[in-house]
């Protein structure tokens, strides 16, 4: 049993997964060699070592995760402490949380800081797929199948919009949408749902009318402005988005060389955070870009596939999860360093530098490797009972 389980691993999902991640350790360095010692005083290796620790990290976690049956997150016990658990430690940082960006959405560990709604994605995922799964055999019944989790979800996002942080909670949402519209309804419930969305919008209103002043910060409206015209607020707010898009025409086809960045020397005040695709496009060129759309598009592409054989409804949902989420991030990193919308903050996927992030991802893909694994593992179990039994009934015959 345990050499078919062994078998069963995805082990091009596991390796695309680690190289992106030595991709991203790598351009972390070559992003950031220049701005440590030149902007913060430190030794020009300082991010690169501090993301291999996070990467050590990572692998422990996407070890544990690969290796814990999958459906343990299924269990009573698990889904009342992510419950209860998620709304405590968000409501928990406003009264011992620490300001970043103009946002109360950290917790400081000594010299590290931890942002919780980056495991909040992962809670949520884990809790909607197990609710939604138990309720498939009323699943249209939405007053029992449907508004239950939202409440969940309503009180999650609400906290992490007070922070302020607009971002993580529509990411949050749009993860959980796409769960929901997965789980099975028919299109009168979807219907009824969207609804109901509509009309909690309507009540929050006054809300974001009242704290707008804290919500929508000039900042925040400086990135839409910027968005709509960011080369009439080059000096200003549309300083990063400018160079963005000067690194990636300097890339071209080919790019300037592995480490040969000009928008690194200070150009670009975050360049191995969330604009470390801009280095890339400009260092490698379209080489190196096509090579991390290939492995993201893997690794979504690879999660939906999974969802689409699984026999299991909490494995099916929590694969759509694990990948919509990797896929909208990504969306809106990429989208954001081009324009394409207005900029959020959020890192790339396994490439950017952050520890919260890079953790919530080796504890998701260590999921969805292990869902992968039992889909697999159940699959070819099926089809030897299948061909045993067309042997026995051959036999029989004779």
């Amino acid at each position: 049993m345990l050499k078919k389980i062994i078998k069963s691993y995805d082990y091009s999902l596991i390796a695309v997964i680690f190289v992106l991640s030595l991709f991203g350790l790598v351009m972390i360095y070559s992003a950031s060699m220049i701005m440590a010692p030149a902007r913060f005083e430190l030794p020009s290796d300082y991010f690169y070592q501090k993301q291999k620790v996070h990467l050590i990290l990572a692998l422990i976690a996407f070890l544990v995760t690969a290796l814990i049956p999958y459906k343990v997150y299924q269990f009573k016990q698990v889904l009342v402490f992510i419950f209860f658990g998620s709304i405590a430690v968000l409501g928990a940082l406003f009264v011992f949380g620490h300001v970043a960006g103009n946002a109360q959405s950290w917790y400081k560990l000594g010299s590290r800081s931890l942002q919780p709604a980056e495991f909040i994605k992962l809670g949520v995922i884990i809790y909607l797929s197990a609710v939604y799964a138990k309720k498939q055999h009323y699943i249209n019944n939405f007053n029992v199948g449907v508004i239950p989790p939202l409440l969940y979800l309503v009180v999650v996002c609400g906290l992490i919009v007070l922070q302020p942080d607009i971002g993580s909670a529509a990411i949050i949402f749009l993860i959980a949408l796409t769960i929901i519209l997965s789980s099975g309804m028919n299109g009168k419930t979807i219907a009824k749902l969207f609804g109901v969305m509509f009309i909690i919008l309507l009540f929050a209103s006054p809300f974001f009318l009242l704290k707008k002043d804290s919500i929508f910060t000039e900042e925040r409206m400086g990135r839409i402005y910027s968005f709509l015209d960011p080369f009439a607020y080059e000096e200003k707010e549309g300083y990063q988005l400018v160079n963005s898009f000067l690194a990636i025409g300097s890339g071209g086809l080919k790019g300037v060389g592995l480490g040969e960045s000009v928008q690194k020397y200070g150009y670009l005040p975050e360049p191995h955070t969330d604009f470390i695709m801009a280095i890339i496009s400009e260092e490698l060129g379209a080489a190196g870009v096509l090579f991390v759309l290939f492995c993201l598009s893997f690794i979504v592409l690879k999660g939906l596939r999974v969802a689409a054989i699984c026999k299991d409804p909490f494995g099916s949902l929590l694969a759509i999860g694990i990948s919509s989420m990797i896929g909208i991030q990504s969306f809106i990193n990429l989208g954001g360093m081009t324009g394409i919308i207005p900029l959020t903050g959020v890192t790339l996927p396994f490439v950017s530098y952050g520890g919260s992030s890079l953790l919530l991802l080796g504890l998701a893909a260590g999921m969805l490797v292990n869902v992968s694994m039992f889909t697999n593992y159940d699959k070819n179990y099926r089809s030897q009972i299948k061909q045993i039994r067309q042997d026995s009934m051959a036999k029989g015959l004779r």
